[in-house]
Formats: C-alpha cells, sequence, structure tokens
C-alpha cells in the first residue's frame, strides 16, 4: 500500500493539472445540484418491514380505497381584529390552492364547514389526498408554496398553516435546510481559527478547509440524485455535513502535519510529499475504510431513515478519503513553501513563545538544556502512578456513563419543531379544536364478523376518545375501525395503547402512526445487539491486524465503548429521553471515527517499540509524536459537532452532543491517561500475540516510512 500510494504521489505531480481540473469540473457539476439536495428528501423510511404497521398501511391502500391515503389540513389562526371578508378571501386561497395542486383536493363538505366557522378563532378546513403519507410530503411542500407558509400566509392577523404527516416532514425539511445552512456558515469560520492555531499559516488552514468545503458539496450533489431514486431521510444532509467537515478536515490536518514535520525535520519539499503520503495518506486511507465499514453495520437495521443516513455519511467519508489521496497532494505542491512555513505574524508569536519556554523554569543559564515537551512530562507523570492515573479516568467514564442505565428512547417529527414554529403551532392550535389524536387515529382492521367485540374493546380503552364507524373492506372480509387517541400519535400513552390493544386483539391488525412509531422503537431496540457486535467484532480484527497485538485491541474496544456510555450518559442527563436512532448512529459513528485516533497513536507506538524494545519510552515517543495533532483533530470534530448542537433540531442536537462527548472523551481522558497508563501496567503483555496468529497476520507499517521515499 505505502509503494503504492508513493507512486499515485508521482503520478500526481505528472498530471496535477489535470488532476485539479478534474476536481474542478466534478465540483462545478456538483454545485447546483448540492444547493437543492434537500428537494426530494423523505420524512418516510420509519416503516419496519412485516410489521403489523405496515400490513395495515398496505391493507389499507389495497382494500379500502380512500381510507389508506394520507389525510391533510390546512389550518387558519384568526386574530380577534381580522375582518370577515379577509378571512373568506383566506378560504378561498386554500381552495385555489388545493384544486391547482396534484393529488389534493378540499374533502366532501370541507369548505362549506369552513365557511360556517368563520368567526371563530381557528379554522381548519380538511383536505383529502390520493397519496399514502410518504408521498403526502410532495402534496405538501406544493401546498406550502402556493399559500405563502413559512412567507407571507405566516404572518399578519390570519395565519395559515398546515397539518398532517405530509405536513410534518415538509416542515421539517425547511427546518433542516435553515439549521444545515446556519450550521456550515458557523462551523467552517470555527475550524478555520483552530488551524490557524495550529498552523499559523493562513495558506496551510485553508487546505483542510477546503477539503472539507469540496467534500460537503460533492456529497451533497450526490444526496441530490440518490434521492431522486431511493428513499433519503431528510436528516441525512445534517449527518453527512457533520461528519463530511470533521472527517475531510481531520484527515488533510493528518497528512498536512506530517509533510510539515518532514520538511521541518530537514526533507526536501518533494520527499516530505512522498513520506506523507505513504504514512499518514496510507493510515487515511484505512482508517476512511475502517469509518465506512463501522457505519455500514446500520444497514444491519431494516430501516430506511437509518440506512439513508448511514449511506450519507459513507459518501461523504469515501469523498474526504479520495480527497485527501488525490486533491491534496496537488494542492500541497502548488501553494510551494506556504504550505510548510508560518506567515509573517505567527513566526513572531511563535519565535517569542519559543524563546520563553526553551530554558527550565528559575534556570538563567542559556546553555541549560531545555526543558522535556508537555506530552513527554505528561506520560511520565502517569507511568509514575499508571494504577492511580487508571482507576481515576476509569471513575469518571463509569460515572459519566452511569445516568445511561436510565436511557429512554422516544421517536416522532412534532417533537422536533420549536414550540414557536409555525408548523408545530398549527397542530397544537388544530388540537384545541379536534383532539390532540385526531391527527394520527389508529387504523384496525378485524375480520368482518368480529366488528363489534373490536369496537367494544376499543372503546373501553381509557386511550380511545373515540371510535368511527366501521368500514368495509372491498372483498367485505374485513372493516376498518379508525380509533382517535387522546393523546398524539407520538405520546408515550398512544405507543402503549397500542401494544396493550395488540394484545387484547389478537386476531386483529393495528397500525397508524403510533403504530408505526412503535414498530420503529422495537425494530431500533432489537438490533442494537446486531450493531454492538458488528463494530466491536470490526475494531478487534482491524487493531489485531495493525497492531499484531490481542491485547490491545481488547483494551482498545473496552475504552471506546466507555467513551460511547460516557455520551450516553450525558444526552440521559442533558435531554432527559433521547431520539430512537440516537444511540445506534452514535455508537457507529463513534466507533469509526474513533478508529482514526487509536490507529495513528498506536501504530507511532507500535513502531517505537520495535525500534526500543521499551514499552513506556515507545509511549512517550509514539504521545509526544502524534499527541499534538490528535488532540487538534478531536477539537476539531467535537467543534463541528457542538456547532449543531445549537443549530440543529433535537434528533440532530441530540448526535452532535454525543458525538462531540465521545470524541472529546477519547482523545482526552482515554489518549492521555488510559493508553499510557495502562500500556504502562501490562509492560510486555501489550505486545502479546500467539505464534499460530503471528504466523498468518499480514506485516503492517503506517507510519514508518519506506525506503523508496
Amino acid at each position: 500500500m505505502q509503494q503504492f500510494m508513493l507512486k499515485l504521489d508521482r503520478a500526481l505531480t505528472r498530471r496535477r493539472w489535470l488532476v485539479l481540473g478534474v476536481w474542478l469540473v466534478v465540483l462545478a457539476v456538483s454545485l447546483p445540484f448540492a444547493l437543492k439536495q434537500s428537494e426530494h428528501l423523505t420524512g418516510g423510511g420509519f416503516g419496519v418491514p412485516g410489521s403489523q404497521s405496515e400490513q395495515v398501511a398496505q391493507l389499507a391502500k389495497d382494500d379500502f380505497g380512500g381510507a389508506g391515503h394520507a389525510r391533510l389540513g390546512a389550518v387558519l389562526i384568526v386574530e380577534p381584529d381580522a375582518a370577515k371578508p379577509d378571512v373568506r378571501a383566506a378560504l378561498d386561497r386554500v381552495r385555489a390552492a388545493a384544486r391547482a395542486a396534484a393529488d389534493v383536493d378540499l374533502a366532501p363538505g370541507a369548505f362549506a364547514k369552513a365557511v360556517s366557522q368563520i368567526g371563530e378563532p381557528t379554522i381548519i378546513v380538511a383536505l383529502a389526498t390520493t397519496v399514502d403519507d410518504v408521498k403526502s410530503t410532495d402534496v405538501a411542500n406544493d401546498l406550502r408554496e402556493r399559500l405563502g407558509i413559512g412567507g407571507s400566509g405566516s404572518s399578519g392577523p390570519i395565519t395559515t398553516h398546515l397539518i398532517g404527516q405530509g405536513a410534518l416532514w415538509a416542515g421539517l425539511q425547511e427546518v433542516s435546510k435553515k439549521s444545515l445552512a446556519e450550521a456550515e456558515g458557523i462551523g467552517f469560520p470555527i475550524v478555520l481559527l483552530i488551524l490557524l492555531a495550529v498552523f499559523g499559516s493562513f495558506a496551510a488552514a485553508a487546505l483542510p478547509l477546503a477539503l472539507g468545503l469540496v467534500s460537503v458539496l460533492i456529497t451533497g450533489g450526490a444526496i441530490y440524485w440518490l434521492s431522486r431514486v431511493t428513499d433519503m431521510s431528510v436528516f441525512v444532509t445534517n449527518m453527512a455535513s457533520m461528519v463530511g467537515i470533521g472527517v475531510a478536515v481531520d484527515y488533510s490536518l493528518f497528512v498536512l502535519a506530517r509533510y510539515r514535520e518532514e520538511v521541518h525535520a530537514g526533507l526536501s519539499p518533494e520527499r516530505a510529499r512522498g513520506i506523507a503520503m505513504a504514512t499518514s495518506g496510507v493510515a487515511v486511507t484505512f482508517s476512511g475504510l475502517t469509518v465506512m465499514a463501522s457505519l455500514a453495520g446500520l444497514f444491519l437495521i431494516q430501516s430506511t431513515s437509518l440506512r439513508s443516513m448511514a449511506l450519507g455519511a459513507i459518501v461523504v467519508v469515501a469523498v474526504a478519503v479520495l480527497a485527501a489521496a488525490t486533491l491534496l497532494p496537488v494542492l500541497i505542491r502548488f501553494f510551494g513553501h506556504r504550505a510548510y512555513t508560518r506567515g509573517r505574524v505567527f513566526s513572531v508569536l511563535h519565535v517569542a513563545s519559543r524563546n520563553r519556554s526553551r530554558r527550565r523554569p528559575g534556570s538563567t543559564n542559556p546553555d541549560a538544556p531545555p526543558a522535556p515537551g508537555f506530552w513527554e512530562s505528561w506520560t511520565a507523570r502517569v507511568s509514575r502512578r499508571p494504577g492511580l492515573s487508571a482507576v481515576l479516568a476509569g471513575v469518571l467514564l463509569l460515572a459519566l456513563a452511569a445516568p445511561a442505565l436510565n436511557l429512554q428512547t422516544e421517536d416522532g417529527a412534532l417533537r422536533q419543531f420549536a414550540k414557536t414554529d409555525e408548523t408545530r403551532v398549527g397542530f397544537e392550535a388544530a388540537a384545541k379544536v379536534t383532539g390532540p389524536g385526531a391527527s394520527s387515529a389508529l387504523k384496525v382492521i378485524v375480520p368482518v364478523d368480529q366488528v363489534r367485540a373490536a369496537r367494544a374493546t376499543l372503546a373501553g380503552d381509557h386511550e380511545i376518545a373515540r371510535v368511527a364507524k366501521a368500514v368495509p373492506s372491498q372483498d367485505g372480509r374485513t372493516a376498518l375501525l379508525l380509533a382517535t387517541p387522546r393523546h398524539d400519535g407520538e405520546s408515550a400513552a398512544a405507543k402503549e395503547a397500542v401494544e396493550r390493544l395488540r394484545d387484547q386483539l389478537p386476531t386483529a391488525k393495528i397500525g397508524g402512526n403510533a403504530a408505526g412509531l412503535h414498530d420503529f422503537d422495537a425494530l431500533v431496540s432489537g438490533s442494537m445487539w446486531k450493531i454492538v457486535l458488528f463494530v466491536l467484532g470490526l475494531s478487534f480484527v482491524v487493531l489485531l491486524v495493525l497492531l499484531r497485538s490481542v491485547v490491545l485491541p481488547i483494551k482498545a474496544v473496552v475504552m471506546n465503548l466507555l467513551s460511547v456510555g460516557a455520551a450516553y450518559g450525558v444526552l440521559t442527563l442533558v435531554f432527559g429521553t433521547v431520539d430512537t436512532i440516537t444511540p445506534p448512529l452514535i455508537l457507529a459513528v463513534v466507533f469509526g471515527l474513533s478508529m482514526d485516533y487509536e490507529v495513528f497513536l498506536l501504530t507511532r507506538i507500535r513502531e517505537r517499540y520495535a525500534a526500543t524494545g521499551d514499552t513506556r519510552r515507545a509511549v512517550t515517543e509514539g504521545l509526544a509524536s502524534s499527541a499534538r495533532t490528535i488532540t487538534s483533530a478531536a477539537l476539531i470534530m467535537a467543534s463541528v459537532f457542538m456547532v449543531f448542537v445549537f443549530t440543529g433540531v433535537p434528533s440532530i442536537r441530540q448526535l452532535g452532543l454525543g458525538n462531540a462527548v465521545a470524541i472529546l472523551v477519547d482523545a482526552t481522558i482515554v489518549r492521555l491517561v488510559l493508553v499510557p497508563a495502562s500500556m504502562e501496567l501490562l509492560g510486555k503483555w501489550n505486545w502479546w500475540l500467539p505464534e499460530p496468529l503471528a504466523r498468518i497476520l499480514p506485516r503492517t507499517s503506517f507510519e514508518e516510512a519506506p525506503a523508496r521515499a
């Protein structure tokens, strides 16, 4: 792999203009599609194949005609000072929009009923569609645009809102789009400031930032086209951007830092670039493949939403790896000395700081040997009391993870909106008139001879507010009962009613919004063990091959679990209840990203151990040579994640906070305390490898520069 990377570097040097031109063309082609990447994203993908809720949805569509179609509604909130002619004009606009839009029209008698409500503070106009809940998102988007919702239709004495499942996801598309733009607008400047502090050069800082921007934009274009051929969740853009910015910047940071290190050690820029690509470049490629494999573990859950989010993250990591391997070396050559020298201002500051730190504290002798570096001193302190260091770090991690024992999950779209968002305002206004569960009725399909008994069971349940008249199927064998819950379909009470009624009505099939969410919760919680086994096994095998040790991979897996547990614990403390999709996403992302730091740190330590045979010295030298880059990379990654904590919808905020906590814990408590302390305690046992395995495992070396470089 190292020889391949050297050949690639030489080929890139010879054809640098062609390489740069290809990337510019791909970027130019992707840009217009990236700007509209959210247009075809869907709120669907939370269905569970084979579940009762999916069966009911299909039966309602096939056997009950319009009963299986999605329902929407326009909600007019009228201020006391609104004139009646203006209210009538607003109703006329709703009627005109419904007639002009495809797949939707006024429900029978809906307009006349709405007109009769003029004078009331809230007017609801029922809209009938000819599509299911998933496709109703496109209908809702069309209606939002025609009614000016979010613009002129959402201001003045009469505000218009849209309700229904499709309206929820259409509104969430808009919120996600705005929060993504805000997050990227804040995130890139923060990353630039950190890179300036790391490199002391605007030119050098611009390189990782450029790769991050390129990766996110190209992935945005890819998401647009993927969403045209398959269902992609509305959250995929935030997921891809969150992971993409951090990963692309981190990967280019690792390569650029190694390049600058070799140049400052006295090598020519050409040789330094070759060594950087043959060492850190290979490690970046391998780490990226590992991250993608870890994210692929989410495909073990039969959920379109989770799989689409995993796919978006995999695509952006793939683009980031490709950019770090091909575009970055070309840009380094074009930037010349600016890629490895400090700017004038930063040079002055660096010299002043170095002059202050060269002497030992209290020394006035200019010839006194320089004091040990921070990382050498830190490792020495940890190694002097490894047992105490390990215990304190372990106790802290367990304390952070303890609240996760009470981790509770929930899902749904309505609670993703702020209380002041127009979509939520519309739903809550409608709920005051019709009841919270009116827009999320349970759909109960029973044999026609059991309708009376089923109706009595439903009416007798304390969560059911009312039961509509039974609708017979086209073949007359079954009937559909619509049961309206007292709480909205995303509430715990409605989901508990689903579970309770399924026990009481074993011959019935129960679907609807609450049933679908209940089935999705059960799917994810019941599949977590698959993802855990997958990522644990993947991490162990990868580190076993890289480190040629059985002990170190086991230790790394345990430490990663502690990092994830700490993230879950903090989420429980901050949010109380977390979104259903958050735990599996954090597990896959954190295990994948932590492999970056694991690979860069432990392969450096292994190389030093092979050269010296001294574990303490290997840890000290390996940590000293990689800790600054690792902590800088972790700070960038955590900063990007934290930006989404303050700009995203709740599920994205939870994902950002969980990932940020896990990455910071991994890069500080784990890498700087637990790793050196545990390696000091284990001594030569760190490198234990049974002879049969030693014979069959390949010999790998990422950080040792090949002779041909």
